[in-house]
């Protein structure tokens, strides 16, 4: 075999070179191999996309990945190997790419045929090569969202437990692992916990919480985190240079943005566009292609916008649509600038990363300083929203247009705490300087520096609120909104329910003040009270509520656990009409009634308005109660 070897690396030194240094290799010799590769091993027929043609082969020329590449060359010096490894992350960032490049340093033998497990394959022994190839006996790739069922487990159990034909480790790489199912899961967990020596599993999946936590705790995890766009543009710049294509700096930017952390879907938007500009990227061309609008178009779209210059807007966002730009790219680009200039209002540093262009850098500051942090919040929410809208709307640009015009006049509406601000003094102003100190329910004007809205007064102030009327200003200016007047404060708890039943809002808690409070001790502002059954459980925070925003002030509402408190004013009023009536009772002209109707008895006892008498105090007849008094029984009066 050693022999075999040897021959096979003396008859194709060139042709191995090629394949274990891939273009990408930052060695100076492998570059000049590589250059030459394509022309040299393939005829232009066979041409090979970008994605396949500069797939890593090891360690090194993986981008984003250090801290797994860390973990698995310490793990192979200290020959603690895992047998069973699981990779995670976002489609195209090099799951099944570092799948096979762990196969090759697990089986690796060395050019001289006498090497061990290495994090540096040699990419020219028999196994290296033969792994690249995906003509490897003994690595075995099995892709789970075609084969998912119990029936191709157990075929793959079946092998497991003999040896490798010729290689140190039988090697099963188990593509979208997520896409097997419940029973297959199953019949893989004994295998996947205690598998022979000489059997590895490497599973790739884009779907982490779709595998079994029984499966997921059997095997050594590595997420692949998305790669970040200043590692993208250099590794695009350099494979634009091996393949002779001139490409401008903000071209790969904006190819690397499309990426989204994604290597192959960048490398695929690559290859499109060396093919489109024949050899030659422009920024402009790479626009066309994606669909996407001048960024400094984008940048006066929000500036226009923002300051309500909503005409400009709309035109703008026409033109670009008129050459080619999507409508949901474009407010995509404005979610994507609000969240920019959010982070720039909050540290100006951001500003001044490699990333960002001198354009963009320059604006963006200009406009986040003329910009306060609730506007910036406001237009996230709403571009967020309008994104979505347009993606489902039968005509995405009247989408947009739309959205736009409601962004425009929302951005001319003050800051909430300006406005409230505003308010309050306005409120301020308006009752002299003496503006109400509780209760949260205060209004204002939302005018300018005017006078003041006109009150009329209904109910003498001493209501549960007063009736605002507003009339127009004889100048034509805009009409005011009307303050609110609060009640007088109750001098007694009878006061306090006198005030609560006036009011339509406040009627149910009036009902309950009667009938279930039984006062323990009342001062203006403070009640103590001891509830009755049947009393709600929030009657003392309802209360509060309910007096705050009659009164203007804030009251203070508590139960006392201890004193039995008064009568509540049901019971009183109770107690009062009982004393009415045997009072009546005792009239000489109602004793002669009762006697005459011997089934009748007294249910009510009135007196006209303004005509309560004093205790004792009698009338010319000599009664007290003048017909003040109703009957009710069998007989007729």
């Amino acid at each position: 075999m050693t022999d075999q070897i040897e021959t096979a690396s003396q008859d194709t030194p060139e042709g191995s070179a090629v394949e274990a240094a891939a273009p990408v290799e930052p060695a100076a010799a492998a570059t000049e191999k590589t250059d030459s590769a394509p022309a040299d091993a393939a005829p232009k027929s066979e041409y090979q996309v970008l994605a396949r043609k500069y797939r890593p082969k090891t360690f090194e020329e993986l981008i984003g990945h250090g801290p797994m590449v860390k973990t698995l060359s310490n793990a192979l010096e200290s020959g603690r190997l895992a047998h069973a490894f699981v990779l995670t992350g976002v489609r195209g960032i090099g799951k099944t790419t570092t799948a096979r490049i762990i196969a090759r340093a697990l089986n690796c033998i060395g050019p001289d045929g006498k090497g061990g497990a290495t994090i540096d394959p040699c990419g020219v022994c028999e196994h290296c090569r033969a792994i690249a190839e995906d003509r490897h006996v003994d690595v075995l790739e099995m892709d789970a969202a075609s084969r998912t069922g119990v029936d191709d487990i157990r075929e793959l159990i079946e092998g497991v437990r003999y040896r490798p034909t010729s290689a140190r480790y039988k090697i099963y790489i188990i593509d979208e692992v997520h896409m097997l199912s419940k029973s297959a899961f199953n019949a893989l967990l004994k295998t996947l916990e205690e598998p022979p020596e000489h059997v590895k599993f490497i599973f790739a999946t884009t779907e982490i919480r779709k595998i079994p936590i029984t499966v997921l705790s059997r095997c050594q995890r590595f997420d692949l985190r998305r790669v970040q766009t200043e590692e993208l543009n250099a590794h695009y710049t350099r494979i634009a240079g091996l393949e002779k294509a001139e490409i401008e700096e903000e071209a790969v930017t904006l190819i690397s943005r499309a990426a989204d952390g994604s290597v192959r879907d960048g490398m695929s938007l690559l290859d499109q566009a060396i093919s489109h500009g024949a050899g030659k990227v422009t920024t402009q061309q790479v626009r066309d292609m994606l669909g996407l609008s001048d960024r400094s178009r984008i940048f006066d779209l929000f500036d226009f916008t923002m300051k309500g210059e909503i005409n400009e807007a709309l035109e703008l966002l026409s033109a670009q649509y008129a050459l080619g730009g999507d409508p949901a790219v474009m407010l995509q680009d404005m979610l994507d600038l609000t969240h920019w200039l959010t982070r720039v209002k909050l540290s100006p540093d951001a500003a001044n990363d490699p990333s960002v262009s001198q354009i963009e850098r320059e604006r963006g500051k200009e406009i986040a300083a003329k910009l306060a942090m609730p506007q910036l919040t406001r237009s996230w929410q709403m571009l967020l929203k309008g994104l979505e809208e347009t993606r489902i709307a039968p005509s995405p640009i009247q989408a947009a247009e739309m959205i736009l015009i409601r962004l425009a006049y929302a951005a001319e509406m003050p800051p909430p705490g300006d406005l409230i601000k505003k308010l309050r003094q306005d409120m301020a102003n308006a009752s002299g300087g003496n503006a109400p100190q509780g209760g949260g329910n205060g209004g204002g004007n939302g005018g300018g520096n005017g006078p003041g809205p006109r009150m009329q007064v209904v109910n003498g102030g001493g209501g549960a609120a007063a009736v605002a009327q507003r009339r127009p200003d004889p100048l034509g200016e805009p009409e005011q909104v009307a303050q609110p007047v609060y009640a007088k404060m109750p001098e007694s708890f009878e006061e306090v329910a006198e005030l609560l039943s006036k009011d339509r809002e406040t009627t149910g808690i009036a009902m309950q003040v009667k009938n279930y409070m039984h006062l323990v001790k009342y001062e203006p502002g403070r009640i103590e009270f001891r509830p009755a059954r049947g009393a709600r459980s929030d009657l003392s925070t309802q209360l509060i509520k309910a007096m705050n925003t009659l009164t203007g002030h804030r009251w203070l509402v508590s139960v006392s656990e201890r004193e039995e408190g008064a009568p509540t004013l049901k019971e009183q009023e109770l107690e009062a009409l009982e004393q009415r009536k045997a009072d009546a009772s005792q009239d000489p002209l109602v004793k002669a009634i009762l006697e005459g109707l011997p089934k009748a008895k007294i249910v009510a006892v009135h007196l006209p308005p303004g005509q309560e008498l004093t205790e004792g105090e009698e009338d010319e007849s000599g009664s007290v109660y003048d017909d003040a008094f109703y009957l009710e029984g069998d007989d007729e009066l």
